[in-house]
């Protein structure tokens, strides 16, 4: 069944890289489930053996204020009182038998496609970079080809000295007498 919930691109948007794993941000989270980010949050403390550190961790102020400075979500005069928790693609799927509403299910399901999708682009990226790479070597090697073919073209333009006369007695032929 298409989700009719949340646009594919717009989960993708709300996907992050922090330190080095894709992560999703509660806030986000919650939105996309509709629910508020202190419902989502009460869920995953009252089942917290579901979500261990590679699953979900919680944000030091320094990110939270990295993430704020990026995207500027606080308006002015507003100050952000909890950190936020960042779910992994298993942390997301976990909070699917958290939150175990019909509509929870087919966002869950859209934020698992995204990150699939994302994993997927990741994936050609590295191949692409790879063969970048080859393609790299295969010019250096044969840019110094080129220039060797290039010097021996150069030699070979050279125009030859012109001959130094003989020293000695040099007879000239009958006819030129």
């Amino acid at each position: 069944m298409k989700n009719k919930l949340m646009p594919q691109e717009i989960i993708e948007q709300k996907i992050f890289l922090i330190r080095s794993q894709k992560v999703m941000l509660s806030s986000d989270l919650a939105e996309l489930y509709r629910v508020s980010a202190k419902r989502l949050n009460e869920q995953v403390k009252r089942n917290i053996k579901r979500f261990p550190e590679d699953f979900m961790f919680q944000l030091t102020w320094e990110e939270v204020k990295s993430l704020r400075s990026h995207f500027a979500t606080l308006k002015r005069g507003q100050h952000v009182k909890y950190r936020s928790y960042a779910f992994t693609e298993q942390g997301v799927a976990m909070l699917s038998s958290v939150l175990n509403s019909e509509g929870a299910i087919q966002v869950n399901i859209a934020v698992m496609r995204a990150f699939v999708k994302l994993r997927q682009i990741l994936s050609t990226h590295k191949e692409l970079a790879g063969k970048l790479n080859e393609l790299e070597d295969r010019v250096e090697k044969h840019d110094k080809d080129i220039i060797l073919i290039f010097e021996a073209i150069r030699q070979l333009m050279v125009l030859p000295e012109k001959p130094k006369p003989r020293i000695g007695f040099h007879p000239q032929p009958i006819g030129n007498r």
